[in-house]
């Protein structure tokens, strides 16, 4: 008959140590999961709310909410990814009406040739296929020189240079003068600081046709649903 195996005490302290630790180790990670779960939980709501206070502050910017009286978080349409707004990922599109009667349609856009890259754009459309205003959302323009392009930036406070655009139409603006002045077209840009004006000029032209192309069908969507595309157009 074989003798029990005594196990050195070091070893067994060692053990006891590696339990111990693990079993800590273990209780930590669920209280800490635990506790995140709870903020998560307790704060999801604010953090949401927070995010539809900042888009509705963005929308005010191009739509007086006293031109409208419908709820536009929920009447609003899903866009897939669209080259002709410059946009690769999918966005909300916002229907403003009055008495029940199409308003505006307010979407983003992007000029994806900055000076510095991406400019990020929201515009508001009215029903009659006019400009109503537009703002630059983001952008990485250089400071001082081409960021004007924000009213925020923009020195001129009196009349801000993205306010040309505003209430202005291809009845009133032809599509092909829809360009800064130095490549012949109608609006006026900053000397030095061309191609910021340039690529919000051109950009907001693209998302202006694009828009007055669809405008029916878009306002005629219902809530929530998804627009597709129709053929090869974009």
């Amino acid at each position: 008959m074989s003798e029990p195996i005594e196990v050195p005490r070091r070893e067994s302290s060692v053990l006891r140590i590696s339990v111990r630790t693990a079993a800590i180790m273990l209780a930590f990670t669920l209280v800490f999961t635990s506790l995140m779960a709870g903020t998560y939980s307790a704060t999801a709501p604010l953090v949401a709310a927070s995010a539809l206070a900042e888009k509705l502050r963005l929308i005010g910017e191009v739509l007086p909410p006293s031109l409208y009286d419908n709820d536009l978080m929920t009447d609003a349409i899903t866009l897939p990814p669209q080259k002709s707004l410059g946009l690769d990922e999918e966005t909300r599109l916002w229907r403003a009406r009055k008495d029940g009667k199409p308003v505006a349609l307010v979407l983003e856009a992007a000029a994806l040739d900055g000076y510095s890259g991406r400019i990020s754009l929201i515009l508001s459309i009215d029903a009659d296929g006019r400009l109503m205003a537009q703002r630059v959302t983001a952008h990485k323009e250089t400071p001082g020189l081409g960021d004007y392009i924000d009213p925020k930036k923009d020195k001129n406070k009196k009349r801000p240079w993205i306010t040309q655009f505003s209430d202005l139409g291809f009845d009133t603006v032809p599509r092909e003068k829809w360009r800064v002045k130095k490549d012949g077209g109608r609006f006026d840009q900053m000397s030095g600081a061309t191609i910021s004006a340039r690529a919000v000029t051109n950009a907001s032209g693209r998302a202006l046709a694009w828009t007055v192309e669809r405008r029916d069908t878009l306002f005629s969507l219902p809530a929530n649903s998804r627009y597709e595309q129709q053929g090869s157009k974009q």
